[in-house]
């Protein structure tokens, strides 16, 4: 058994983020000891860094909770498994999109831009007009 400072070097997780999936039940409550340390065995160790590498994979906690339980079937089909993976994918993909838009806006407002005033600044500008923007007045 191990401490939440050695779960936590062991896996890369904060102390306090690990408290966190406590108080969630992403992480089963871990027995204590008389003096109310937390005690965690290689079970955790395994689920921890699980959803470590999750979470780095942009999974949300829903999705996450959703894996854990399925793990508690390993006969089921993987199915759900798979159509979890593919929304992520899907959400990575769309963002992936919107950073490309964001990198041809940007890219065009820096060429625009001649340097000179403030007052005159092209970067300036196209943040201030907001016209025709969904989140503009």
């Amino acid at each position: 058994m191990i401490t939440i400072g050695a779960l936590s070097k062991r896996t890369g997780v904060n102390i306090e983020t690990i408290r966190y999936y406590e108080r969630i039940r992403l992480m089963p409550p871990p027995p204590r000891t008389d003096s109310g340390r937390r005690l965690y065995g290689a079970e955790d160790v395994r689920r921890l860094t699980f959803i470590r590498h999750a979470r780095n994979l942009g999974f949300d906690i829903a999705a996450i909770k959703t894996m854990l339980t399925l793990q508690e079937v390993p006969e089921a089909s993987c199915e759900q498994v798979s159509r979890i993976a593919t929304d992520q994918l899907d959400a990575v993909e769309s963002r992936i999109r919107r950073l490309l838009g964001l990198r041809t806006e940007l890219t065009r407002m820096i060429k625009e831009c001649d340097n000179g005033k403030v007052a005159t600044c092209r970067i300036i500008e196209v943040l201030d007009d907001s016209s025709g923007h969904p989140d503009g007045p």
